[in-house]
């Protein structure tokens, strides 16, 4: 889950300005039930609320989105994700949209315009670990297709999972074999700031896992498109030589999605 205090550790929607009030909630088995009658997980409040609603488990496969949460988990180490999501739209006008392609042709005097942006974490070893990573990204894309087919080929099995899922359950899963195992290659080809607890953290938001706790009602519904989702598939030997790539349908959506930054 999203740590809300500190974590030794897209083409998404933008957060709404209209917030459920949760001081008259009622909490019953760790999920919280608002206002509005919806029962959530605990944590989904303030500013919290949208990326829980609209964000956090639901499946992804568009490889823009992927390097922006890796990058941004990265970012977070030694401090809240609430601190990190608050300057999300700034971190995506400096990186270029999370272009993988454009963050790796970073250069030494890019890296000292972003050490003087106030509008990001000015972390010169996470700064340069964000552009390596990058160049590493290209590397993998071409052995796998997509960064999105190399994740998930670490999915945990759904029979692995804890059920039901509670609040101290949750709190006790702060990585997973698959987590530590996706980190060991990471690390292996290169890239920096992927440690296990960061992989299973971009796994928990990415939905790899659906790791909202048993009666949230956003749970059901992350649980219905994972169902439906389709796994993205490693590029095969022929399309690796010839270029070509497994079409996904972010990709689709990618050919008319203005470059907004």
């Amino acid at each position: 889950m999203p740590d809300v205090r500190t974590r030794a550790a897209s083409g998404s929607p933008p957060l709404r300005s209209t917030r459920l009030v949760l001081s008259e909630s009622v909490s019953v088995n760790d999920v919280v039930v608002g206002e509005d009658g919806v029962p959530r997980c605990f944590w989904a409040a303030g500013d919290m609320l949208d990326y829980h609603d609209l964000e956090w488990g639901r499946p992804v496969d568009d490889d823009w989105r992927l390097f922006e949460k890796l990058s941004l988990e990265g970012f977070q180490s030694g401090l809240s994700w609430l601190t990190i999501l608050r300057k999300r739209e700034n971190f995506r006008h400096a990186f270029r949209g999370f272009d993988y392609v454009a963050v790796a042709r970073f250069n030494q005097r890019s890296v000292a315009r972003l050490l003087e942006n106030a509008g990001i974490i000015r972390n010169r070893a996470k700064i340069e670990a964000t552009i390596n990573n990058a160049r590493r990204c290209i590397e993998l894309v071409d052995e796998f297709g997509s960064l999105a087919a190399y994740a998930w080929s670490y999915e945990p099995r759904i029979e692995d999972r804890p059920t039901p899922l509670d609040r101290e359950t949750l709190r006790q899963m702060t990585t997973s074999a698959e987590a530590v195992a996706m980190s060991k290659d990471l690390k292996g080809r290169g890239w920096a700031f992927v440690g296990p607890t960061t992989i299973y953290a971009f796994m928990q938001a990415m939905g790899l896992v659906n790791d909202h706790l048993t009666g949230c009602d956003v749970g059901k519904d992350v649980e219905h498109q994972r169902a439906t989702f389709r796994r993205p598939a490693a590029a095969s030997v022929d399309e690796r030589r010839t270029g070509r790539q497994p079409e996904r349908s972010s990709q689709r959506r990618r050919r008319s999605r203005p470059r907004s930054l």
